[in-house]
């Protein structure tokens, strides 16, 4: 059965105890919101629904910072929670950064298909959905990824960019920071951009309810920002969460080819060698 990908809480309300579906929270809280998405799971979550532990989910080997997970390590963390290759996947979160975005990235990496839920478990609960507590108990089972159909770049590749400016770079912080008159807080940085970057806010491009805003609007949001999003297109950030909330919306746009520079701001601000610009977007 074809699913979207972005699937309304209407929709998973109707699909609910299908067989076939899994319900992922793929939920994450920045340090400074003193918030614990485990915790929080075991307190209420979508009835069903299996904990995806986004934080951990990394490559604990790589030297960047949070680096996205290999191919065994993804198939280690799904196969543990009882995947199945066959499951149709739906991933929510309760965050602010919308994290299920992160998720629905690194599946797609490894060719995993999944859906998100638009406004995620706020929205659910809003709507006086259901909700239950407890941790659920999957039996572990196999799961492989044979695929990739998302593609990650290196700081070694952002600098070759910054020279040939072959890839447009779209910057998903906040004006604060990318234009350096705010410090990064959260990885203790200074504030600032790759040069040559447009900064396109990711909460620009959702609703006061957390859902994703039109496709028009989101079109115009890109363009807005300086951003062709028909063209090459790399996306960061602070880290490489909210990056994933812009390449989103840029495949609800019909595109299939952003990249994620998964080392971010984390990774680039911490280097004295990497060239730095601030300001506004030029």
């Amino acid at each position: 059965m074809h699913m979207e990908t972005l699937v309304t809480t209407q929709w998973l309300a109707d699909q609910l105890g299908a067989p076939d579906l899994v319900v992922l929270d793929a939920s994450l809280h920045l340090p400074g919101a003193k918030r614990d998405a485990a915790a929080e799971f075991r307190e209420a979550h979508i009835p069903g629904a299996r904990f995806l532990d986004l934080p951990t989910l990394i490559d604990p080997d790589s030297e960047v910072p949070s680096a996205c997970p290999t191919h065994a390590q993804l198939e280690a963390r799904l196969g543990g929670i009882g995947l199945r290759n066959t499951d149709r996947i739906v991933l929510y979160d309760d965050s602010v950064m919308r994290t299920a975005a992160r998720a629905w990235f690194l599946l797609r990496l490894h060719g995993v298909n999944a859906a998100v839920l638009d406004g995620g478990f706020s929205k659910w609960m809003a709507e006086s959905r259901p909700a239950e507590a407890g941790t659920p108990q999957a039996e572990a089972s196999e799961f492989s990824t044979d695929g990739q159909s998302g593609s990650v770049r290196t700081k070694t590749e952002m600098l070759g960019n910054c020279e040939t400016r072959a890839e447009q770079v779209v910057d998903a912080r906040d004006s604060g920071r990318f234009t350096g008159e705010a410090p990064d807080t959260v990885h203790n940085l200074p504030g600032g951009h790759i040069p040559g970057a447009r900064n396109l806010f990711f909460g620009d491009l959702l609703a006061a309810d957390g859902t994703f805003r039109p496709v028009d609007e989101l079109d115009k949001a890109f363009r807005q920002a300086g951003i062709d999003p028909a063209a090459p297109l790399i996306a960061s950030c602070g880290s490489g969460i909210t990056a994933s909330v812009v390449l989103f919306a840029h495949h609800l746009l019909g595109y299939r080819h952003g990249a994620l520079y998964d080392g971010s701001w984390s990774e680039w601000g911490a280097d004295p060698a990497t060239p730095k610009e601030t300001g506004p977007a030029q």
